[in-house]
């Protein structure tokens, strides 16, 4: 009786440590997707529009609230065979586990960039 409230926290807050991995991990690859989708564009206009139309796509449906999300794209070295960064930082919720030790929410960021086609014609 006395170690069940403590074999529940436990669980609970375990249960919060893999929110938060897979949050970075989902993160991660929409990021890597992000910088992939900015890279295939051929004006920094669009770029930045597919980064974020990417990460959208990318975090939808894995398990990850990401309430804000704010995608930033890094086109100085934009130019065939730059290099195009995108950082992504998401707000993940953990209020709903009732555990105050891991707080209401846990910021999220992940970083990736992606190599602009040697070959591509870049627009106006």
């Amino acid at each position: 009786v006395i170690g069940a409230p403590l074999v529940i926290l436990l669980l609970v807050t375990l249960i919060g440590a893999a929110r938060v991995a897979n949050a970075h991990q989902v993160v991660d690859d929409a990021a890597g997707d992000a910088a992939r989708g900015a890279s295939a564009t051929r004006t920094t206009a669009a770029a930045a529009a597919a980064a974020q139309q990417s990460a959208t796509a990318s975090t939808t449906g894995r398990g990850v609230s990401c309430t804000p999300m704010t995608v930033t794209v890094d086109t100085s070295d934009w130019r065939p065979g730059g290099n195009i960064g995108v950082t992504l930082t998401c707000t993940a919720r953990l209020a709903d586990l009732g555990i105050p030790i891991l707080g209401g929410t846990r910021t999220v960021t992940g970083r990736a960039a992606s190599v602009i086609d040697t070959y591509r014609q870049l627009g106006p």
